[in-house]
């Protein structure tokens, strides 16, 4: 009798928390929606997406130019942290000997608990001024985030993906080198293969991060609000968007388009975390 008691009692404790984190989510999405969807309404998806001028004062909200350097950023900083997150994952998963692994894997996590506005740091201190003085001004720049965010990215896509890897069965290995394939061959035509769905998953995973990281963007990026014509020229996220631009915004189109902007936001992640849970499931 005690021990159905027990079990009746953490099954609801259970079953609360779980409601507890569902309705913070319906708060937070409601809270969004409810004060950035007006807004959206009022000036037309089409023109407040690709609008080319944010222009608070003379309430003109545009946020195109945001939203392509978002893309770019993304995308360049994926470009760099893919090929070596996955390589890495490979290298703990495949070839590290234990010593080396044990170094290793301790690095990579203690990369996930680095605040971001210290990566915001390092990137304004020594990555900025090297591209202002080699490449040329301003410093602030696409390249500048892309980098530092594929470092940001970098955990996620070699926890992932080296799960992925390591959940192979070892029979498509045994099998493989029965075949007389060797070490390679079977990493990059069986194991690679067969972990490919959990190695997207860890990259769509890791792009989400970069897409929704504030701190460091904001320190590196040059806040800009244009369509940059190079690597070189500075732009403004949409989440540095919101963060800048918060704390003084009056209540009324300002602060709903900022809000706006977060529905944008939580639309993007949201597709990506969808993306991701379908490769993980192998669908």
């Amino acid at each position: 009798m005690h021990h159905k008691l027990s079990e009746w009692v953490a099954e609801r404790l259970l079953l609360a928390t779980a409601m507890v984190s569902v309705v913070i989510i319906a708060f937070i999405i409601w809270t969004v929606f409810s004060a950035g969807l007006p807004l959206i309404i009022e000036v037309g998806v089409f023109n407040f997406l690709f609008g080319m001028e944010w222009r608070p004062g003379r309430e003109t909200f545009g946020i195109f130019p945001m939203l392509v350097g978002t893309l770019l950023v993304t995308t360049l900083a994926m470009m760099i942290s893919v090929p070596l997150g996955v390589l890495t994952a490979i290298f703990l998963a495949e070839i590290a000997p234990e010593p080396v692994r044990n170094i290793l894997r301790p690095a990579t996590e203690l990369l996930h608990g680095i605040p971001s506005v210290v990566y915001g740091f390092v990137g304004l201190m020594l990555l900025v001024p090297l591209i202002r003085t080699y490449l040329g001004p301003p410093g602030f720049s696409v390249l500048a985030g892309a980098i530092v965010l594929a470092i940001m990215a970098l955990p996620t896509i070699i926890t992932i993906a080296e799960d992925a890897i390591k959940a192979v069965p070892r029979s498509y290995k045994e099998a493989s080198f029965a075949v007389g394939a060797t070490h390679w061959q079977t990493i990059w035509n069986v194991i690679l293969p067969a972990a490919l769905s959990g190695i997207l998953a860890g990259v769509v995973l890791g792009s989400g991060r970069v897409i929704g990281e504030t701190m460091a963007a904001i320190m590196v990026l040059g806040n800009i609000p244009r369509i940059p014509a190079s690597l070189l020229d500075p732009i403004r996220p949409l989440t540095s968007n919101i963060a800048l631009e918060m704390a003084y915004a009056p209540l009324g189109p300002h602060r709903q388009a900022l809000f706006a902007t977060g529905i944008v936001l939580f639309i993007v992640i949201s597709i990506l975390i969808f993306i991701a849970d379908r490769l993980r499931r192998g669908q």
